[in-house]
């Protein structure tokens, strides 16, 4: 025991004595450890808000098409359904006895960029994200009467828009459509960062999108033809169809046998999805970014790895007098391999926590920025299962590296006596 403190004492001041190499190895590991935790740490943290962008609905109801196309448009607002479906369908649904609340959608515009989607208040009531959150109000209300809107906190965000403010809409989805300026809305309600794509849209009744349309066809205003905000208010607005629905069940067992005879009703061709199966599928096809990402970092870690084995390697020169006087002290050649290879596992485990610390500041200082800049929910917990099974592969790999100038050492070792290395 007093010779394993005798040779961990010299192994600790040799190290001491060649600290300003040492720091840049450890800074190296601990950079690779930030890049492969924290991609895993981003991935975990993607896939889960992914999945949690809906939360809580047992179908999303549209008009025939593709399942993930369905989930595109009615979920994260992207893209365009290929047709609506019937007022009288939703109806049908809605009246149902095994559906608890539904949620009509109808989408088509936008506002700088951000698709605008009409519902009812039903939505600020049922809808949930991320674990069966509910949607709450940063400021203001919901919206109650028609030319009235509720933005998602990105919008609010990035637009600097707040209670009161007026927004004119425009028509078609991307930022190019003419404007509904006539009828301009005015903000009553921002809903608080969700981290999910509400927070990348405006909310408005399904009266407004029928009041802004009364005067167009075919995607453009009427010639000749104009309905003021005034008069519209008058009129009957109950919409002939909408882009979207998402239903809640009493009991989930029922959800296979509705979707069934949705998708077999004969009075319109209707296509009924599970959110939960259809969003791994989509994020199946999104994974390979991730695997670029984690190929990056893996290069990275070995790098830091190969600088590691470099430095002792290109230490050996130096420190063949110091292993030849640890022989003449009575280290076997097996106390030299143990003492190279404990130093390259220490150097490696010290920058793995040092690498995990910097995740955890990192992450605990930009979690809130990037939730209200950019809609992202990155949480500051303990490491996962997966998080410290990489740690500690890394800190394998180490000790597994530095077996390489440990038995360059040995052989040196043996080879040297006391004499120096000319």
């Amino acid at each position: 025991m007093r010779k394993l403190r005798f040779l961990l004492f010299l192994a600790v001041k040799s190290a001491w004595n060649r600290r300003f190499t040492l720091v840049l190895v450890l800074l190296s590991i601990a950079l690779s450890t930030i890049l492969l935790v924290g991609i895993e740490r981003v991935r975990g943290q993607a896939r889960a808000g992914f999945a949690g962008a809906i939360s809580g609905t047992d179908l999303v109801v549209g008009a025939r098409g593709g399942n993930i196309q369905l989930i595109l448009y009615a979920v994260f607002h992207l893209g365009g359904a290929t047709n609506n479906m019937s007022w009288e369908s939703f109806n049908m649904i809605k009246d149902r006895e095994e559906v608890l609340w539904t949620i009509p959608l109808s989408m088509g515009d936008n506002h700088k960029g951000y698709p605008v989607v009409a519902t009812s208040g039903d939505f600020f009531r049922h809808f949930r994200h991320r674990r069966n959150q509910g949607l709450e109000l940063a400021s203001g209300r919901e919206f109650e009467g028609i030319f009235e809107t509720v933005l998602g906190s990105e919008v609010a965000h990035r637009l600097k828009y707040g209670e009161g403010d007026k927004v004119v809409l425009a028509h078609g989805a991307g930022n190019v459509g003419p404007l509904h300026a006539d009828k301009p809305f005015t903000v009553v309600g921002v809903l608080k960062a969700t981290g999910s794509p509400v927070d990348r849209s405006l909310y408005i009744n399904l009266d407004s999108m029928e009041a802004i349309h009364v005067d167009w066809r075919g995607g453009a205003p009427i010639r000749g033809f104009s309905v003021s905000a005034e008069e519209v208010r008058k009129m009957d607005l109950t919409p002939k169809s909408i882009t979207a629905l998402l239903v809640g069940l009493k009991n989930r067992r029922t959800v296979f046998s509705l979707q069934r005879e949705i998708q077999e009703y004969r009075g319109e061709a209707l296509s009924a999805v599970m959110p939960g199966v259809a969003l791994d599928q989509l994020w199946n096809l999104l994974g390979d970014w991730v695997k670029v990402l984690v190929a990056v970092s893996l290069l990275v870690t070995f790098t830091g790895l190969a600088g590691l084995v470099s430095t002792i390697l290109a230490g050996l020169g130096e420190r063949r007098r110091e292993l030849a006087i640890l022989r003449s002290t009575g280290a076997s050649p097996g106390d030299i391999v143990f003492l190279m290879a404990f130093e390259g596992f220490i150097l490696t485990a010290i920058g793995v926590v040092l690498g995990l610390v910097a995740l955890g500041v990192s992450i605990a200082a930009l979690s809130p920025r990037l939730l209200d800049a950019y809609g992202f929910h990155l949480n500051l917990s303990p490491p996962t299962g997966t998080e410290w099974l990489i740690a500690g592969g890394i800190s394998v790999l180490g000790l597994l590296t530095s077996l390489i100038p440990a038995f360059r050492a040995y052989f040196l070792s043996l080879s040297d006596g006391l004499s120096p290395s000319t």
